[in-house]
């Protein structure tokens, strides 16, 4: 079972320090990424600067499109109600399906402000406790959600690559 996490952290670059203990546990095999990319927002900045990390994804990463997508939803439209157009509404609607539903998306909006970062992470066969122990003292938050077989195949067959 894969799971989507949210990792924030209280300093604009906590997510690109953790980074270095992410690749490390995935180098121990505590954990296995499939997925990655971070949010870094400065204090005084008016929206976050975001990428995907190719360097810690496996050959089943999902397309480039699903973060921008997703990034899109949670930073650079100001309403989600708002139209967001097909492709928008296609991953609000995809999120749905496998579990991030409105309260997952509220929470990481309202959580990942000004002067914060965040690693958006999904992975699976984490060793949670050593996990855990590896990132005691680093003022981060987990905003997490399970995605099961089926809600992660979906992803993938919304976001594949044409």
């Amino acid at each position: 079972m894969a799971n989507f996490t949210v990792w924030k952290f209280d300093k604009p670059d906590g997510a690109s320090q953790a980074l270095r203990t992410l690749k490390e546990l995935q180098d121990e095999g505590l954990i296995a990424i499939s997925d990655a990319a971070i949010v870094e927002w400065p204090e005084g900045k008016k929206k976050p600067a975001t990428r995907q990390l190719d360097d810690l994804v496996g050959p089943a990463a999902l397309h480039g499109a699903f973060w921008g997508l997703f990034f899109g939803i949670l930073f650079f439209f100001p309403v989600l109600g708002v139209a967001v157009g097909a492709g928008g509404g296609a991953l609000v609607g995809a999120l749905r399906d496998v579990g991030i539903d409105d309260d997952v998306i509220d929470k990481i909006k309202s959580s990942v402000t000004p002067g914060t970062s965040a690693v958006f992470l999904l992975s699976s066969s984490g060793v949670e406790e050593r996990i855990r122990q590896r990132f005691l003292g680093t003022h981060m938050e987990l905003i997490y959600s399970d995605i099961g077989k089926y809600e992660e195949a979906r992803l993938r067959e919304i976001f594949s690559q044409d």
